[in-house]
């Protein structure tokens, strides 16, 4: 799995450190996706990351809640990265374009990062257990919901987008591209790029304003 990691941005870690704690993080995906959210634990981890101890996960995470803080974090900077990395050139106030570039990159990242893609089903399924972090599923929905809500919002100030309630049509988005995940999951021969050139295409018409 690729997962883009900045191992500069831990502010007063080493080099050394703040790349054990990538490796901790991504060992960490990689063993929720295999096993589910319930059934990770430290010794599962530091098996997949290769580490002498899980008290080198408890020394940068404390307990499996600050490790839950760090992870949905993660997966948010690798899909927002995607997404930039695939709308390069794209004008930010091109509401319409930028819903497109949205919905085909989520559907896209279903194939490039499934491994992602299953943590954040797991971690939102599992939001409430007692030993996560109580942000996780604010989070989660942030990244599934929130930034496309706040989209469509904008554009319907701006006049671009028709008359729709924003939280409604995010979730009916979301929906959409959970669908097309389960039947990805199900048939690997699933053609994505057809899905989510026809998932764009029937969002566009659904917010175009009404001539």
């Amino acid at each position: 799995m690729r997962v883009n990691f900045d191992t500069q941005a831990e502010l007063g870690l080493s080099v050394t450190e703040a790349t054990t704690r990538a490796q901790i993080i991504a060992a960490t995906i990689a063993t929720i996706a295999e096993h589910g959210y319930a059934r990770t634990t430290f010794a599962k981890i530091k098996e997949r990351a290769g580490l002498s101890s899980t008290r080198m996960i408890s020394y940068h995470f404390t307990n499996k809640a600050g490790l839950m803080q760090a992870v949905p974090s993660t997966v948010s900077e690798t899909k927002a990265m995607f997404l930039q990395e695939r709308s390069k050139g794209l004008d930010p106030g091109d509401r319409p374009g930028n819903l497109r570039a949205h919905i085909e990159t989520s559907v896209a990242f279903l194939r490039d990062y499934p491994e992602c893609v299953r943590v954040l089903a797991e971690l939102s399924a599992n939001a409430d257990d007692a030993d996560g972090w109580a942000m996780t599923s604010v989070l989660v929905g942030q990244l599934r919901v929130g930034g496309v809500q706040r989209q469509l919002k904008q554009g319907q100030d701006e006049g671009v987008f028709g008359e729709f309630a924003p939280e409604v049509m995010a979730m009916s988005i979301a929906q959409a591209i959970d669908g097309v995940g389960a039947a990805y999951a199900a048939d690997p021969s699933t053609d994505l790029d057809r899905y989510g050139r026809e998932i764009a295409d029937l969002f566009e018409r659904a917010t175009a304003p009404k001539r």
